[in-house]
């Protein structure tokens, strides 16, 4: 199981730093989200500080951007880090597609299957030499000037993960990605029942295996020294749990559950009432959702619950200078324990 270290939503000035600590600490992976900063400019830094660590966006807004233009970035990044950037896409949710990104709404599971396809079509076409072909209902490229393009590099087989939650974008994952990417709103029940099954049957449908797609997740994780420290982390991740399982996106994982709490959780946020949200999600959720230890005992927790299901694993909200307790020395311990 590999260990990656999520940028915080900070500025760009502040990669290099966090490139050089994840890789002194053991990390293997140095990720960024797109929050409220672009998730390619700290990776392009990174590779030039931390040439040991593998780059990924966790996750890119897909729909927000051509194909040609990630092409481009993920072209860049590959060659700076030497085969080691992994592209992480993201569909994102109809609000933040038509008003967020002015970009129109349409069936997210073929559009975005279309797009790893434009994708790979272009890397060839660089790759290759060939004509740039690709004809598609959303996406058509068609045109390729050697003015335009950046020729052949060493490491050509760029990673492309994809960022699901229900069945059909995890099917879509195991039929033409590299790998998924869930969310840290989960389960072991649900990554069973649901996101294994489907990604099985996308990999089967397409003549893969399983194994053909890596799996990472994001985990909620709640670590202290003392009591006060353990209660003050658990109550941050309930409420971030409240947040999530407030959106009917994540609802399957409820109704999976029998956590009939959905409807009062939307009405609830509807009038920004977060304390009332939180006050919903009691320990039995918690525990399901996520791992509570002390930092010597985190690591072994993580792997117990996880076993071989994932091959990347992240702190949701959890890392170096971030978790009140826990120094460097702590962090490289807990590295240490996941790897061992």
């Amino acid at each position: 199981m590999r260990v990656d270290y999520y940028l915080p939503p900070i500025g760009l000035q502040a990669a290099a730093d966090h490139a050089g600590r994840a890789s002194n600490l053991g990390y293997d992976g140095f990720f960024t989200a797109e929050t409220n900063h672009d998730p390619f400019l700290p990776l392009g830094v990174a590779a030039a500080v931390a040439p040991d660590l593998e780059l990924g966006t966790g996750i890119a807004v897909a729909f927000g951007r051509s194909p040609m233009v990630v092409a481009h970035t993920a072209w860049d990044l590959a060659a700076a880090s030497r085969g080691k950037f992994i592209l992480g896409l993201g569909s994102q949710v109809r609000a933040h597609l038509t008003r967020r990104y002015s970009t129109p709404w349409v069936a997210p599971v073929p559009r975005l299957r279309e797009y790893v396809r434009a994708l790979h079509a272009i890397w060839s076409a660089w790759q290759e030499g060939g004509p740039l072909r690709f004809e598609g209902e959303h996406y058509r490229f068609s045109l390729m000037l050697p003015f335009f393009d950046p020729g052949p590099i060493d490491h050509p087989a760029v990673p492309v993960f994809t960022a699901a939650v229900g069945p059909a974008m995890t099917r879509l994952a195991g039929e033409v990605c590299d790998g998924i990417h869930v969310h840290p709103f989960h389960t072991v029940r649900y990554f069973d029942e649901v996101t294994l099954p489907a990604l099985q049957e996308g990999a089967s449908a397409a003549g893969r295996e399983l194994s053909d797609v890596a799996v990472a997740a994001s985990v909620f994780v709640a670590i202290g020294r003392t009591e006060e420290e353990i209660g003050s982390a658990r109550e941050a991740v309930r409420k971030q749990i409240a947040f999530y399982a407030s959106t009917p996106t994540y609802r399957p994982i409820l109704d999976l559950h029998g956590w009939e709490i959905g409807p009062k959780l939307s009405a609830l946020a509807r009038r920004s009432d977060w304390d009332a949200m939180t006050g919903l999600i009691d320990d039995r959720i918690l525990d399901e959702v996520a791992v509570t230890g002390s930092p010597e005992a985190i690591g072994r927790l993580l792997r117990e619950r996880y076993g071989s299901r994932l091959q990347r694993v992240a702190f949701y909200g959890a890392g170096p200078g971030v978790t009140v307790g826990l120094d460097d020395d702590d962090w490289r311990a807990i590295t240490e324990a996941i790897h061992s």
